[in-house]
């Protein structure tokens, strides 16, 4: 694939652009309203990597675009497959290429899902993720997020996407929000909104206007349903308790298609006792969502341990028994630092 940088200085990515700005970029250039619709095409439909190859542009309209912006695609610089098929990408940060982000495909039979990062780095700062000790090293743009799904060869192949990588989501909501956009309205890729899931730690500012904006399912980090006990593993509890996210979400409908989950990371001892699932159910009551338990994985920079299998298996249980629909994720990429958590985005 043509490497296409957007790190020139006045020179913007096309990819990740709406028809609407794409629309108002080419009313500012001069070019007819119609070419942003055929400029869509070839970024959305077709997958080029060359302004060159939008041959129904004038070649004076391509040779302006060619002055002002790129397409924004560039190859990941690193690939590794774990034993299970996970496949974890390495991406240059296309305005810093001293930054990296990692983003993970897992096959699953005929389905294919892959896990975007936002942002390089996170301010999240909770204490059982590897990326969050990276510190935060700049937000991601929609180029940036939108590379890492049509820039790996797995893009025919993909069937959901996640935002669960590096990064909070609700802290670049506007990146977010064209990204979506592109891979769900008719100009762009036409998925449907319920193949993308958007994790948050609970960033309620940003949450409300995601919900209000935006169809694609919503994941919360949630793993202890305690306020001070959750206060202690993830900082923003604080700012934003985790009994107010849920309060705000009993506000939507999710009866119909659009789901709400809840990620609960197992640590041994810390929040996998039947007090913490009792607690849960009460925090839970009545809203119709689903809660995946997770196994933690083990860094060396950390001193969480991973609950036992038994243990989770009978919080999962207690979660069922109580009308709360609860399933044990399967780890994948662990030997690769691809599994939850443990994206560092680092060159290796």
């Amino acid at each position: 694939m043509t490497q296409d940088s957007s790190a020139t200085p006045g020179v913007q990515p096309l990819l990740g652009m709406t028809l609407d700005q794409l629309q108002q970029l080419c009313a500012a250039e001069g070019m007819p309203r119609f070419a942003a619709k055929q400029i869509c095409d070839w970024l959305y439909a077709k997958h080029v990597d060359s302004i060159d190859a939008m041959t129904n542009l004038s070649l004076k309209n391509r040779s302006r675009l060619k002055e002002m912006a790129v397409i924004g695609r560039h190859a990941p610089v690193e690939c590794q497959v774990s034993r299970d098929g996970t496949k974890k990408y390495l991406f240059q940060k296309s305005d810093d290429p001293s930054q990296f982000i990692e983003s993970v495909f897992i096959p699953d039979g005929d389905r294919g899902t892959l896990c975007v990062s936002c942002q390089a780095g996170c301010k999240m700062g909770c204490r059982f993720c590897v990326t969050g000790m990276q510190g935060f090293h700049g937000n991601l743009s929609a180029a940036d997020i939108l590379n890492q799904i049509f820039s790996i060869p797995e893009f025919d192949c993909l069937t959901n996407i996640v935002f669960m990588g590096m990064g909070e989501p609700m802290d670049n909501l506007d990146n977010i929000l064209h990204s979506t956009e592109a891979l769900t309205a008719p100009w762009g890729l036409g998925w449907s909104p319920h193949r993308i899931t958007v994790s948050t730690v609970g960033i309620i500012p940003g949450l409300r206007r995601f919900l209000d904006e935006s169809q694609c399912h919503v994941a919360v980090s949630l793993h202890n349903p305690f306020g001070s006990e959750r206060q202690e593993i993830m900082p923003m509890q604080r700012a934003y308790p985790i009994a107010d996210v849920v309060a705000l979400l009993r506000k939507y409908d999710w009866s119909g298609q659009r789901r709400i989950s809840f990620e609960y990371t197992m640590f041994k001892g810390l929040n996998d006792d039947t007090r913490h699932a009792a607690e849960l159910v009460r925090l839970l009551k009545g809203l119709y969502c689903r809660v995946n338990l997770i196994r933690f994985h083990s860094s060396p920079d950390t001193p969480f341990k991973t609950s036992l299998p038994k243990d989770m298996e009978r919080f999962r249980d207690y979660l069922n028994d109580h009308g709360i629909i609860c399933t044990i994720r399967a780890s994948r990429g662990e030997d690769i630092m691809a599994a939850c958590g443990l994206l560092a985005g680092k060159n290796q």
